[in-house]
């Protein structure tokens, strides 16, 4: 199987890692090349840090994850809160996908809760056939066809989101946990105090790292939809949280892998999306560690 360039665009660092890190893992554990994007520098996240400091620390924060997992991480310079779908973020998106030349680009889906979100699927979106278009950036060459876009997993009903791939990563999860950790400035600060459960987080590595993957997931039973609603904890990452895909969309596991499908605990999901290359169904095993 040749190698594949797959491009992960979230709309601020942590994104892809949180909503595609154990299926990167897998793509680099296959041997494929893995880059992040993310469009926004993260600034406004946080409620002591001023945005150019915190804007520094988050690249570091993606740049240790870069390092962790043998990936590129990139972060555009656009304000955290402030992403747009203008023709010159067009232009840039439209030149960055082609330089990279990506086989697969997975990104948000247009509905969702933030802003930023919202207008890095646009922008995908809108680049997604001008990246065949000559005199569209003609300074950079265009791509011979369009990449697979596919979309991160959301619980957003309007429309509801839908399985296409779920990918297993049970030998990876460990892993995850340790990149989304690298992410401290979130996961351990700004968000526990939005949700207003900083009091809960915990002091010391070895403590923040059992604080934020409890409660565990039992072992010996395979979980249903409503055992779910365990996992709405503190850190909101709980084995719970990331069994989730597993969990719904067990249908769509068993169509990939039968009855071991059951075994699977913990996996990632993906919509395929209208507006690139059309995959066919035998052309999932080949773009998804599957």
């Amino acid at each position: 199987m040749r190698k594949l360039k797959i491009l992960m665009i979230g709309a601020h660092p942590d994104d892809p890692d949180g909503c595609g890190g154990g299926t990167a893992l897998r793509f680099v554990a296959r041997g494929d090349e893995v880059r992040f994007l993310s469009v926004s520098d993260g600034s406004a996240g946080h409620q002591s840090m001023a945005p150019a400091p915190l804007a520094a620390r988050r690249r570091k924060e993606a740049d240790g994850v870069a390092a962790l997992i043998g990936i590129t991480y990139d972060v555009w310079d656009i304000p955290d809160g402030e992403v747009e779908a203008t023709l010159e973020n067009r232009r840039r998106m439209v030149r960055y996908i082609r330089e990279y030349a990506p086989d697969l680009v997975i990104t948000h889906r247009n509905n969702d809760y933030h802003a930023d979100h919202r207008n890095v699927a646009l922008l995908v979106q809108d680049a997604s056939y001008l990246l065949t278009v000559p005199n569209f950036c003609p300074d950079t060459p265009i791509l011979p066809q369009m990449p697979v876009i596919a979309f991160f997993a959301d619980r957003f009903k309007q429309p509801p989101f839908r399985a296409d791939v779920v990918v297993p990563i049970d030998e990876m999860v460990d892993k995850k946990y340790e990149v989304l950790r690298c992410h401290e400035s979130q996961y351990f600060e700004w968000l526990p105090f939005n949700k207003g459960t900083l009091d809960t987080v915990p002091e010391g590595a070895e403590a923040r790292a059992e604080w934020f993957r409890n409660p565990r997931i039992p072992r010996d039973r395979v979980l249903t939809p409503e055992d779910l609603n365990i996992g709405v904890t503190p850190s909101n990452h709980s084995e719970y949280r990331m069994a989730r895909a597993a969990v719904l969309y067990r249908d769509v596991l068993r169509a990939q892998y039968g009855d071991a499908a059951d075994k699977v605990l913990f996996a990632e999901a993906f919509e395929i999306s209208e507006y690139g290359k059309q995959p066919k169904k035998a052309d999932l095993a080949t773009l998804f560690p599957l």
